[in-house]
């Protein structure tokens, strides 16, 4: 695992898009393993700005987005759906054809998920970009998520909720399940990008590093695979 240690949200979303960017430059057909939230937005602004400057493009690339609210329809401005179009794909040549994320719609979720998961088994992700919550989720594998899980429909937590109710008129609004890319899944990738910014993220950040590896605290498991980098801020490095 390689830690990058920056001082502040803005150098973090520089650092880690500039990894991004160099894929992308080196590989322009690259499969990305994509993040919704707070934490990435810094981080797709300056992919768009590299886009503009014609020093990358997506014409080419495949996206795979870790996750999506169920109880929300795609139009939702807080869908993930509706999220990544927003903050990356209307600003970049991208085919919607080949843009994947979770689907939530409809009264089959399991279908949905088995769907989703043979599109995830058919590629390789070159990039998984992840965000990590502070009880250590990643996607929406909340603590206690078996390591071997595929794609699956998720009873969010009350933490969870609370942490995304900032993004709602408030937390009854806040959905109770979403289908999320299981820990398998996201294993596969070749290579994982994980940010972190705040003091929020302080405890995570410090299990993530030095905690045991254990279903209690999801993220764990990423000190287990081969290619790992993390990017914090000053205050998310307040406890190493």
């Amino acid at each position: 695992m390689k830690i990058i240690r920056v001082k502040d949200y803005q150098e973090l979303s520089q650092v880690a898009s500039q990894i991004m960017i160099d894929l992308l430059k080196k590989k322009p057909d690259a499969t990305l393993g994509l993040a919704t939230g707070s934490s990435p937005i810094g981080l797709y602004q300056n992919i768009i700005k590299s886009y503009d400057n014609k020093e990358i493009s997506f014409k080419q690339v495949k996206t795979y987005n870790l996750d999506e609210y169920c109880d929300l329809p795609r139009t939702h401005p807080e869908s993930y759906y509706n999220f990544m179009h927003r903050h990356l794909f209307h600003h970049v040549d991208i085919k919607e054809e080949n843009v994947h994320v979770p689907s939530a719609e409809g009264s089959d979720l399991q279908a949905q998920c088995d769907h989703y998961n043979r599109l995830l088994n058919q590629t390789t992700i070159d990039l998984q970009l992840l965000g990590i919550g502070g009880n250590g989720h990643i996607g929406f594998n909340e603590p206690g998520t078996p390591f071997h899980n595929e794609t699956f429909v998720v009873r969010l937590t009350e933490k969870t909720r609370e942490d995304n109710k900032r993004f709602f008129n408030s937390i009854d609004e806040v959905p109770t399940h979403a289908i999320t890319m299981g820990i398998k899944n996201i294993m596969k990738a070749r290579a994982i990008l994980l940010i972190a910014s705040g003091k929020s993220k302080q405890k995570a950040v410090y299990e993530l590093i030095n905690g045991l590896v254990t279903e209690d605290f999801p993220a764990s498991i990423l000190q287990r695979h081969p290619d790992v980098t993390v990017v914090i801020d000053e205050e998310a490095a307040g406890l190493l």
